[in-house]
């Protein structure tokens, strides 16, 4: 599918309030925020600007941050994960279709994340681990229904340092399958193609990341699990209101090579849809986007009618995560 198309963004200031986090495996960049976060208000304007769109890494003990305190936080980033499929095969996420979207209401939301390629693509395992289930859906369930991912796996894999002491995860709609329930496999190691069994639209391979295998509301972003490209980070979002219930919108995540020059590429950010919030997320976002170039980058929202913003910086193979607070 092709990707989203560029969108619009005004770019005025309002007010918010931000989080910030700290980790003791990294230097402090000059460029972090030493004070709390200065708080801008103004009139939305009706005059639109365009603009155009290794290894694992643990840090179980992050230094206390105070996430009302400063712009953005740097937080653990647990890139557990090898991306399933690799070049000369499609190996980036669609972005059409993410982790929690509804695609504008018109599908189920979405547990896990899509990489479309052709019929018979070679699908390798994320991680070492075990082979939980190899074969039909209709046979173990793993969804709300019989048949709904066609040819399966799923993996257990075994951790240390990691929130979880045990992590799972799922390749769906495979058109041939390499391994066999109860073996071990490696990481990189091919255990399927991809294909367009049970439920799927075209072809591809649907990815999830679990914290229970059989339990279908246990799902976990894969885009905070799995190892961003060379030279790119990951974001992480959380939004709510003054009493702390979370707020859903879209968010826009503009990159900028210059700060005092246009954006040169930008995303939609959708917030989670409401139910999708698991309590077994380390982060308690409600949104993120993972695998974006490190940078510096304007984040903005409107919400009441108010627009809210704040410039952040991506760091390679890093996970920043801010959390916003409305009036």
């Amino acid at each position: 599918m092709k990707p989203s198309t560029p969108r619009v963004f005004l770019l005025f200031a309002a007010s918010l309030i931000l989080a910030a986090c700290g980790n003791a495996a990294l230097q402090t960049p000059s460029t972090y925020p030493s004070a709390s976060p200065s708080l801008l208000v103004a009139t939305i304007s009706s005059t639109p600007i365009w603009t155009t769109a290794p290894e694992p890494t643990f840090t179980p003990t992050p230094i206390s941050c105070d996430p009302l305190a400063v712009d953005f936080c740097i937080s653990p980033a647990y890139f557990i994960f090898q991306r399933p499929i690799l070049p000369p095969g499609m190996d980036s996420i669609d972005r059409t279709y993410p982790y929690a979207s509804t695609a504008g209401g018109t599908r189920i939301p979405h547990h896990g994340v899509e990489f479309y390629n052709p019929s018979g693509t070679p699908v390798r395992a994320a991680a070492d681990g075990w082979v939980v289930y190899s074969g039909d859906d209709t046979v173990r369930i793993f969804s709300p229904w019989p048949g709904f991912y066609g040819n399966i796996v799923v993996l257990e894999h075994t951790l240390s340092g990691a929130p979880f002491e045990k992590l799972y995860t799922l390749y769906a709609h495979l058109s041939k399958l390499d391994i066999s329930t109860g073996e071990h496999v490696s990481a990189g190691e091919v255990i399927g193609e991809v294909g367009l069994t049970g439920t799927a639209s075209g072809s591809h391979l649907h990815f999830e990341v679990r914290s229970d295998a059989y339990n279908y509301d246990s799902c976990l972003n894969p885009e905070l699990w799995l190892v961003p490209h060379p030279g790119n980070g990951s974001l992480a979002l959380s939004a709510a209101d003054r009493s702390g219930s979370l707020i859903f919108p879209s968010f826009n995540v503009q990159y900028y090579r210059d700060q005092d020059q246009a954006a040169t590429r930008s995303y939609q950010v959708d917030a989670y849809a409401p139910g999708m919030i698991f309590p077994d997320d380390p982060w308690n976002e409600n949104a993120a986007i993972g695998d974006i170039p490190a940078g510096r980058y304007r984040v903005t929202f409107i919400w009441a009618g108010v627009l809210y913003e704040r410039w952040i910086e991506i760091q390679p193979g890093i996970l920043t995560r801010i959390s916003l607070q409305v009036e």
